[in-house]
Order: structure tokens, then C-alpha cells, then sequence
């Protein structure tokens, strides 16, 4: 196993023992967390998280990031609030908003590969243009007469169980992104590129048209998340998902996606997430206000990326002490 991937792995170890330990201080300590009612509360409010964190696990390994992933979910949301008002249907709506994400990744993505700017300064800037359209687009109107069999989907639980229904088509989203990731050449790629984009040039991967596909996929699921959002909160309104991107990087990175690319995993990025989803739905029991529960997740933002280098630094410490102390013959 590569040096890299092995470092990644010892912090998604690090990730998902504090999960672990989270939980079972959780069950035993805060008072109706173990419930069904909580529990379907908690995977439901962190879906839109772990939702966008699919793509954006990509991006961050292949060295890019996205910002205005929660504006573009806030538009599709508003779009989709106007769409409903002016009386079109719901199967022909879902599809266009869909296709708005693509547009909007699609734009990220040329202004980078084309243009050449980074993607940190282009996706600030239309994290607040796509965020000004859909004020635009629905003004200050919230939207929360959708279809009842949406809704009902969105935020059911399967059966009596505490798993909300929308899990299960999330779990085969997340399938398929640890399969493309980890077993394609285009994930492999998507390392090397994250590692030495230069080098990856030279070794014929075709850098821009990956990272054009990664920005469009990335629109693609924000806009997806958009619609969730909307129906699981019953609310579709221009300023859904505010703030949901520094979430998303939070948990991205505790996860052990180093911020310089080319390192991590997708379960240790999904394993961040949960950490991240749980942490807050403890605080939310325990009567923490918002305000403090952004503090904690600013908090994490600077661990998640201090965490793997301090880990490295440990390592090459302990690797040189260990040649130091092996005898030459």
C-alpha cells in the first residue's frame, strides 16, 4: 500500500474511532439521543452533507475546491419553490433543477480549466452570484406545498425503523463514488493530479477535462441536495443551505482529505461527516446555541487540517528514529 494511501488510512482510523466513542458516550450520557425520533433526525439533517461531500472528496483530492456548492443547492431550491408556484409539475421541475447544477458546476469548471483562475477566488465569487439569483428568483417567499408523496419521501423513515428512506439512495450514490474513486483509473488519475499536476500532465491524464468533469458533477449534486433540502424541510426558500459549504469542507477535511490533494478517502471523508452530524445533533440536545455549534465547527475546520500533517510529521519522526537505530552492516 502506497505511503499516502497508508497515512490517509491511520487517520480514518483516528476519524472513526472518535465516531465510535461519540456515540457510545452519547447513548449513555444524553438524554434521547438513542431514540428512533433522533436518530432519524440526525442521518436526515446530515444527508445534505454527506450528499455534496461525495464530489467534493473528488475535487479536494484532484487539488480543487468548491465553494458555492450551498448557493447552488439554494437556487436549485428557489427555482424549484417558483417553478411549483407558476403551477408546473414536480417531474418536469426536479430535471431542470438538476440540469441548473450541471450549468452552475459547468461554469466553475471553464472559468478554471479555461481561464485558469483558482478555484477558491472563482467559486467565492458565484457562491454569492448563484446565492443573488435565487433571492432574485424567489425574493423573500418560502415555498411548502410540494406534492405529499415527496415529502413523505424525503423525510419517511423506512417503516418503524430510524433510517430515513432518502439513506438508502444515498448509500448507492456513495457506492458508486468509492468504486470510482478508489478501483478506476480516472480516480487514480484524480490522485495524481491532486500530487503533482504537472506530472500528471506529462503522463498523458488529461487534467482540465478531469477537473471539468469534477465541477460539473459536483453542480450536479449540490443541485441534487437542493431539492432534498427543500422537500426533507418541507421549505423551499432563497437562503436554503446557507453556510452549509464550510460543513461540507469541515467535514471533508477531519476526514483526512488533505486540503494540498493527491491524499485521503472517501470513507474517512464520510466518516468526518458523521462525526460532524453527530457532534452537532449532541449539541442541539444539550441545549447549545447556534452560535457556539458554528465556534465548534470552525474549531474542527482548523484540527482537520492540522491533524494529518501533525500525524505525518509523527510518522517521518518515528521512521527516522526507527533508521537511526537500525544497525548498518
Amino acid at each position: 500500500m502506497p505511503d499516502s494511501l497508508t497515512r490517509a488510512v491511520r487517520w480514518d482510523t483516528v476519524v472513526g474511532a472518535l465516531l465510535v466513542v461519540l456515540l457510545l458516550l452519547s447513548f449513555g450520557t444524553v438524554d434521547g439521543f438513542g431514540n428512533s425520533l433522533n436518530l432519524s433526525f440526525l442521518i436526515g439533517n446530515t444527508l445534505p452533507i454527506a450528499l455534496i461531500a461525495l464530489p467534493m472528496t473528488l475535487l479536494v483530492v484532484a487539488g480543487e475546491i468548491d465553494l458555492s456548492v450551498a448557493s447552488t443547492a439554494g437556487l436549485s431550491g428557489a427555482v424549484m419553490g417558483k417553478l411549483w408556484n407558476d403551477g408546473m409539475a414536480i417531474e418536469t421541475i426536479i430535471p431542470l433543477c438538476l440540469l441548473l447544477g450541471v450549468v452552475c458546476g459547468l461554469v466553475n469548471g471553464l472559468l478554471v480549466t479555461r481561464l485558469g483562475l483558482p478555484s477558491l477566488a472563482v467559486t467565492i465569487g458565484t457562491l454569492a452570484a448563484y446565492r443573488g439569483i435565487a433571492q432574485i428568483v424567489l425574493g423573500s417567499n418560502a415555498v411548502t406545498d410540494f406534492p405529499s408523496q415527496y415529502l413523505d419521501f424525503a423525510s419517511g423513515r423506512i417503516g418503524n425503523s430510524f433510517v430515513p428512506q432518502a439513506f438508502l439512495p444515498f448509500l448507492v450514490l456513495l457506492a458508486i463514488a468509492v468504486v470510482v474513486l478508489h478501483a478506476t483509473p480516472f480516480g487514480r488519475s484524480l490522485f495524481a493530479i491532486g500530487a503533482n499536476e504537472e506530472a500528471a500532465r506529462f503522463a498523458g491524464i488529461r487534467v482540465k477535462r478531469h477537473k471539468l468533469i469534477l465541477f460539473t458533477v459536483t453542480g450536479l449534486m449540490a443541485s441534487l441536495t437542493g431539492i432534498f433540502w427543500a422537500l426533507h424541510y418541507a421549505s423551499a426558500r432563497y437562503d436554503n443551505a446557507t453556510g452549509l459549504e464550510l460543513s461540507v469542507v469541515a467535514a471533508v477535511l477531519l476526514g483526512g482529505i488533505d486540503f494540498d490533494g493527491g491524499k485521503g478517502t472517501l470513507g474517512g471523508a464520510i466518516a468526518g461527516v458523521f462525526l460532524l452530524g453527530a457532534l452537532q445533533n449532541v449539541m442541539s440536545l444539550l441545549n447549545v446555541s447556534a452560535q457556539s455549534q458554528i465556534v465548534v465547527t470552525g474549531v474542527l475546520l482548523v484540527i482537520s487540517v492540522l491533524g494529518p500533517r501533525v500525524a505525518r510529521q509523527i510518522s517521518i519522526a518515528r521512521a527516522g528514529r526507527r533508521a537511526a537505530s537500525t544497525p548498518t552492516s
